[in-house]
């Protein structure tokens, strides 16, 4: 069986704080998905945009603005989305199954999981040839649907439930390629749904669909529900946020404990005074970890 070594996973990035992420091709990981089926047809999002982001709420919450090409966020998010996106459409050294699949999540509330999920989202909607779609799989507290002010449309849980059909929830915005699937309605038995045949179904379906598009899960934090490591089997890579200088290194080592069935995990250390810039995010040691038979 193969698991994920989480004493390594913190130790090893909280070793690395300060340096620039390694090259994805020297990084090693399991292969063992079997082959892609074709893609089915796409489900038609209307063109028009069907929510307008609020710029100046993005802007006061110190995230990304969609437009800016500069700026000392801006360059950290490019260098955290790029293995990501190596990873995603086969360019690193092995590949990956469902690796266009990201789950971003925390050990704890707070940590800056859903600021990074977004502004990684933004990044990615900023490159030429990819398109992106935001999930807020945070069905118990939607932080990303509240956003963008998506919170009372159906979305993720309407659809498990087979009470909407994909295309009917998913929100085309003002900001090109970015596509949003809100949480939906609150459900007693939500985690059984994410744990469901219908999600495993809905996750292949939306890693095969688009050969461009990467989906970003914003993730609820792992110690707080079991819903995020049911989340993690169904994607190919994960972004674990640490709030630095805060979250207990043994707390971080159990929430990567609960991390074992997923490929790739990496190690985002939020709310940082060091490493790159001035600023209080800083990017370290997102890499492969070598899984033991």
């Amino acid at each position: 069986m193969k698991q994920v070594d989480g004493v390594s996973i913190i130790e090893k990035a909280l070793e690395k704080q300060g340096g620039l992420p390694p090259e994805p091709a020297a990084f090693e990981a399991a292969t063992d998905g079997p082959a892609s089926e074709p893609a089915k047809p796409s489900p038609q999002v209307s063109k028009k945009p069907q929510i307008i982001v609020n710029r100046e709420r993005l802007q006061e919450r110190g995230m990304l603005a969609p437009d800016a090409a500069s700026g000392q966020l801006v360059e950290e998010y490019r260098m955290i989305k790029r293995p990501l996106l190596m990873n995603a459409f086969g360019e690193g050294a092995e590949v990956i199954p469902h690796a266009n699949l990201i789950l971003v999540t925390s050990s704890l509330p707070g940590e800056g999981k859903t600021f990074t999920a977004v502004n990684l989202a933004l990044s990615i909607a900023a490159e030429r040839d990819k398109t992106v779609l935001l999930v807020d799989a945070d069905v118990i507290k939607p932080a990303t649907s509240r956003l963008f002010d998506a919170h009372e449309r159906p979305g993720l849980i309407d659809v498990l439930e087979r009470e909407k059909p994909l295309a009917d929830v998913l929100l085309r915005t003002d900001i090109p390629k970015l596509t949003l699937l809100p949480a939906g309605r609150q459900h007693s038995h939500a985690t059984e749904l994410l744990a469901s045949e219908e999600m495993q179904r809905l996750a292949r379906e939306i890693s095969q669909r688009y050969p461009d598009r990467v989906v970003i899960f914003d993730s609820p934090p792992l110690l707080a529900t079991t819903q995020a490591s049911v989340l993690a089997t169904h994607v190919g890579q994960v972004v674990l946020v640490v709030e630095a200088e805060s979250t207990p290194q043994y707390i971080v080592k159990e929430a990567a404990d609960m991390l074992n069935t997923c490929e790739v995990v990496g190690c985002v250390l939020n709310k940082t005074q060091q490493g790159f810039g001035l600023g209080y995010y800083a990017y370290y040691g997102y890499k492969y970890y070598n899984y033991g038979e």
